[in-house]
């Protein structure tokens, strides 16, 4: 069943339906069945899919790349400097290097079972380079509008290298959403942006995920990045269904980071309000969350609100820095906007939102490969020698 997140109108889980006709507001899939004991986990295959009682699709039908199962790294050096326990989620170890799969996974599979023949999205890059991939392993037809000039060469380069029908539109990502949701709802096209409920349904896992790796344990604190705002909600949704199932004891507490120039889920939460206004331009360095409406804004307010957590804002200079300092300390490589998570507990800790000695969870959402240009940039250059043996020890001995 599909529900209005808002007014509570319930759809039937087959039809094609994006907003709520009576409302207009977003939907939500419900799943009902938690009679389910976590043994039953047990002895999987360490993926998405090792959770598939939850998952409102058919297993045996899933379009499938292998995705989850991504590795829990815990952090002890940045940790022990600010703290606290420290672990990172890293979702760019997914098939196309971002926590898009999970979503995409879902999203495919339930296209197949209404038997769509084209699919489609708007994106900032990880969507897009996610889309394809499933489209291409399901022999689907894929659309994909990027806003020009806007997107990382890593993810617009597996866009187009898995057959996607690249458009560049000469605007921003909102205005290339709200051009790609009239055409799904002209039926030109199955949308696959998470505003569509069964992507969330996906993305999910990963509360799923950070539950099992530390035991059956909450953690006290996650942390992400915030861009469209799908991910933060469907992690809460994940965390408070096994919370209801009887797995875990705890909740955490949803901590949303967005960068100072696209930050509108954080100036409704500082108004202490639901009621989102969209950022006209939005800019930043971390073009994965450079969005100025984000669809499932309701949604994610819910989840920062009804966890009692927080929403921060952090620069794009701190978000660079974050990004250093997590590959240099910890040895994990992210994109800009992955390292939001990061730059964002640094800046809590620091103004005592986040308690020394709790255990928090940062997941990092796409691998550092994703934005190639703005990792080399932030990077001295190769220092140049000639073959000559003492040339290069008088070169490693002058530091």
């Amino acid at each position: 069943m599909i529900r209005c997140v808002s007014c509570g109108e319930e759809y039937d889980d087959d039809e094609i339906i994006y907003n709520c006709k009576k409302c207009g507001s977003i939907l939500e899939v419900v799943t009902e069945d938690y009679d389910i004991p976590k043994e039953t986990f047990e002895g999987r295959r360490d993926n998405l899919w090792k959770y598939k009682e939850f998952l409102p699709v058919d297993a045996d039908k899933k379009v499938s790349l292998d995705e989850g199962g991504t590795p829990f790294v815990p952090c002890p050096t940045l940790g022990e400097e600010l703290g606290i326990d420290l672990y990172v989620k890293v979702e760019g170890s997914n098939p196309t290097g971002s926590f898009k799969d999970r979503g995409m996974t879902l999203g495919m599979t339930k296209a197949m079972e209404l038997g769509v023949d084209t699919v489609g999205c708007a994106s900032t890059g990880n969507t897009s380079a996610s889309l394809s991939a499933y489209a291409a392993r399901a022999g689907k037809r894929c659309i994909v509008f990027l806003p020009s000039g806007k997107v990382a060469l890593g993810k617009l380069a597996q866009a187009m290298f898995h057959g996607a029908e690249v458009v560049s539109i000469d605007g921003n990502f909102d205005e290339a959403l709200k051009a790609m949701t009239q055409l799904a709802e002209e039926k030109y096209l199955y949308l696959l942006n998470s505003i569509n409920p069964y992507r969330l349904e996906g993305q999910k896992t990963i509360g799923y995920e950070v539950v099992d790796h530390l035991g059956w344990e909450s953690p006290d604190r996650i942390v992400l990045p915030v861009g469209n705002a799908g991910n933060i909600s469907a992690i809460w949704k994940g965390v408070s269904e096994f919370h209801e199932a009887g797995f875990i004891d705890d909740l955490p507490m949803m901590t949303g980071i967005q960068a100072e120039g696209a930050c509108p889920i954080v100036n409704a939460f500082n108004q202490h309000t639901m009621k989102m206004t969209p950022v006209e331009n939005p800019e930043t360095v971390a073009t994965a969350i450079r969005i100025g409406a984000p669809v499932s804004s309701i949604k994610a307010l819910h989840a920062i609100y009804d966890s009692n957590g927080f929403a921060q804002t952090v620069s794009d200079d701190e978000i660079l820095a974050a990004q250093l300092e997590l590959a240099r300390k910890e040895g994990v490589g992210v994109e800009p906007a992955s390292a939001a998570s990061i730059a964002g507990v640094k800046r809590l800790v620091n103004e005592g939102e986040i308690d020394k000695g709790e255990k928090v969870v940062c997941i990092v959402t796409g691998h550092l490969l994703k934005d190639p240009n703005t990792a080399i940039n932030a990077c001295t250059k190769p220092k140049e020698v000639s073959a000559d043996l003492n040339k290069i020890k008088e070169l490693l001995l002058n530091k």
